[in-house]
């Protein structure tokens, strides 16, 4: 499999460790589930880009997965968070870190970390991390959501989310998302953390998985 995915590396660097201009994010020690779920988005036009609907669009649900498991069973250290050429204010990234962790009830934006791990390193079987992506991917994506530019599986429930979030508020927990440093252990929550009564939980869709497994 590392030999059939040289072509994966070419763009998201050795191991898939992410690219070097920070547009192509990191693969190593995702979910499978979530892999899988993005290689099936590309595949089937919910994602847009056409390189990698080219490399996917003759690829069957089996060997997506493979390929999935493949990169999520790579571990590989994090580099340090770069330093931002302009850092953000001491109050933005104070509400960055509100929004990450706790949510904003009134608002109906639930925490990050609802869905993220307690530890924003993501949760199995199919939810991302979220430390160690750049600044600008980060909001790439936020606005992808916005847009239609990106989409899940009804529910989508990021779209709903996006389009509760100010541009404000995307900003500060975009900017102090990308100055946390990873854990040494970066590995995802076993499973997403258990819903509070106080805070706003939303279905979110998948494809099945391949024969049902996990």
């Amino acid at each position: 499999m590392a030999q059939r995915t040289l072509a994966c590396i070419a763009c998201h660097g050795e191991q898939g460790r992410a690219g070097p201009d920070g547009y192509y994010p990191r693969l190593a020690g995702k979910p499978a589930g979530y892999l899988y779920h993005q290689l099936i988005n590309f595949r089937d036009g919910r994602r847009h880009y056409g390189l990698m609907t080219r490399m996917v669009d003759v690829l069957n649900d089996d060997y997506l997965m493979e390929i999935a498991r493949h990169f999520a069973g790579l571990q590989a250290p994090y580099p340090p968070p770069a330093p931002p050429a302009s850092p953000p204010p001491a109050d933005v990234l104070a509400r960055g870190r509100t929004l990450a962790q706790q949510g904003d009830a009134g608002r109906r934006l639930p925490a990050c970390a609802q869905c993220h791990g307690q530890r924003l390193t993501g949760a199995l079987p199919d939810v991302p991390g979220l430390l160690g992506l750049p600044q600008d991917y980060l909001m790439a994506q936020l606005g992808g959501w916005r847009t239609g530019q990106r989409r899940a599986h009804a529910p989508d429930c990021m779209a709903s989310v996006v389009q509760r979030l100010s541009d404000r508020d995307a900003y500060a927990v975009v900017s102090w998302l990308a100055l946390q440093p990873v854990p040494a252990d970066a590995s995802p929550a076993p499973e997403r953390p258990a819903r509070r009564a106080d805070t706003i939980d939303l279905a979110c869709g998948a494809p099945l998985t391949p024969r049902g497994r996990p």
